[in-house]
């Protein structure tokens, strides 16, 4: 029984010859997108609302204790935006970073493929260098102050 799948699958033949790729290529699609993706973003949204449940609570809690407590969890709701902010902030600079290297890789390469002859294909380069730098710009200029409370 099974030659006859090896046959369907691997046989000789026009039609067939390369179905075994195309059935694997669309199971693993199927498993991908179908499967794994709805999964993985459902208990990451599960995760998320547990977590914001358990925080919630907790500065209830907090505030319901006593006058001193309500002002520890405002004290420390501060201190977590700020921590994220920063975190963002982390982000956008390791990003530009990134950025600009890939724009000074890519003129490089063009450079090193089509030469300086081909009238400035290299400046291509310039396209991801410069969203680096505004990102860059952005973090240090417009961004705000650094110590937010």
């Amino acid at each position: 029984m099974t030659h006859l799948a090896y046959l369907f699958f691997d046989g000789p033949g026009e039609i067939f010859s390369s179905f075994g790729l195309w059935g694997f290529l669309a199971v693993g699609a199927v498993a991908l997108f179908g499967v794994f993706l709805p999964i993985a973003s459902w208990s990451d949204s599960q995760r998320r609302e547990r977590e914001a449940f358990y925080k919630a609570d907790t500065m209830r809690r907090l505030a319901e204790a006593s006058g001193e407590g309500g002002k520890a969890a405002i004290e420390l709701l501060r201190e977590q935006n700020r921590l994220e902010w920063m975190k963002k902030r982390e982000g956008l600079k390791i990003g530009g970073l990134i950025t600009i290297a890939v724009g000074i890789g890519l003129g490089a390469f063009l450079y090193a493929v089509k030469g300086p002859a081909d009238h400035g294909v290299f400046m291509v380069g310039l396209i991801p260098a410069l969203i680096g730098v505004a990102m860059l710009t952005y973090v240090f200029i417009s961004s705000g102050p650094t110590n937010q409370a």
